[in-house]
């Protein structure tokens, strides 16, 4: 255990999301109601969403990404089934 003298390093503070000064008068008292209601600190709910929208933002990502890959290549099976499909020459 530490000694009561010694201090402890200081805990990381989670980065806010919209610092509380730059949202307008009408916003805070939007976003306090919905932290009220979700029982957490106007900060903790900021830091909260930012966290949410950035693990969304991340996932698009993924998703756009996945959608870049080059198709696999048809089996044998698919191959046939699009010769079938084809008008007899």
């Amino acid at each position: 255990m530490a000694k009561p003298s010694e201090k402890s390093p200081p805990r990381p503070q989670p980065a806010k999301a919209t610092p509380p000064a730059a949202l307008t008068e009408g916003q805070r008292a939007y976003e306090a109601k919905r932290a009220a209601k979700a029982g957490m600190s106007l900060d903790k709910w900021l830091a909260e969403k930012e966290r949410l929208r950035r693990a969304e933002e991340a996932a698009a990502a993924r998703l756009a990404e996945a959608e870049k890959k080059e198709p696999e290549k048809k089996g044998w099976f698919g191959r046939i089934l699009d010769r079938a499909h084809k008008p007899l020459k």
